[in-house]
């Protein structure tokens, strides 16, 4: 984390945990609702703490500030997970995390740009996000303003045309100041993803579009950090994604080793076992 703008008090807690933190409030939203996108909070929770406590730069102050990196939530549903990190981060109050997909609060369940300071694009029309950082990095271009797009998306977005439109789009106008994030998690609401679009070799792919590219575990945060340093540092003329195979529902093991993961049930009772659970691998 670079920024001078940001407190000092952001920069001494670990990346281990702030991705702890993340956990534990997605965890709270989802015992607010009964329900949520729970494995995939848990399982990008690396992948968020590194980009906001490492990677990206902003004010919490002053969500809206120009010099500011995007950060792009393509798949809407991952909202929960965004929400947590934007009050890990300063830009959400705490406080507001019990009003979390009611009336009237400024998270609802899936993310909308028109209601959440630091939510850049209204997602979930899966496919679209990568769209839309394209035009937003070649718009940072034309204003020569040096800040990244940072754009998330999941693994079933693979299985888009509209996304491979847009990894053509960032090659043709060199865009090296994109940045696409990919959470690889293999499971869609129908089964596992490399059973339906995302097969074969990923990267080989992302490569032979002409984009830089980079497979590691998002759950390894020595990784996930020495990726996003490659991807900002490389002089690469063009686009750079990095593809993070995630666990869905890390840190929670009796949410890992179910079956359907992709909107995991969470009875009423376990939500406390599940925070329980987390504060087991609490770090030290």
């Amino acid at each position: 984390m670079n920024s001078e703008s940001r407190s000092a008090a952001l920069s001494n807690v670990s990346l281990e945990m702030r991705a702890w933190n993340i956990r534990r409030k997605a965890l709270l939203m989802g015992e607010v609702q009964g329900q949520g996108y729970i494995g995939q909070a848990l399982g990008v929770a690396d992948v968020l703490a590194a980009s906001y406590f490492h990677a990206l730069e902003y004010r919490p102050e002053d969500p809206e500030w120009e010099g500011r990196d995007r950060f792009l939530l393509s798949i809407g549903h991952y909202a929960i997970a965004l929400y947590a990190v934007l009050m890990e981060a300063g830009i959400l109050p705490e406080n507001e995390l019990e009003t979390y997909g009611m009336d009237d609060s400024r998270m609802p369940m899936s993310g909308m740009a028109s209601y959440t300071p630091g939510m850049e694009i209204t997602g979930g029309s899966l496919g679209h996000g990568l769209g839309i950082a394209v035009g937003m990095a070649m718009g940072l271009k034309r204003k020569n303003n040096p800040a990244f797009v940072f754009n998330l998306m999941s693994d079933g977005e693979l299985g888009e045309g509209s996304t491979w439109e847009a990894v053509m789009s960032g090659v043709q106008h060199r865009l090296d100041n994109l940045i696409c994030l990919v959470d690889f998690n293999d499971q869609q609401a129908d089964g596992k993803s490399t059973a339906a679009l995302a097969q074969g070799d990923e990267l080989a792919k992302w490569r032979a579009f002409g984009w830089h590219a980079q497979r590691v575990d998002g759950n390894d945060l020595r990784a996930v950090v020495a990726a996003f340093d490659e991807a900002r540092g490389t002089d690469h003329p063009g686009p750079r994604v990095i593809i993070f195979d995630t666990r869905m529902c890390k840190g929670v093991d009796f949410l890992e080793t179910r079956e359907i993961t992709h909107f995991v049930r969470v009875e009423s009772d376990e939500w406390a076992k599940a925070l329980a659970k987390l504060e087991e691998g609490k770090p030290q």
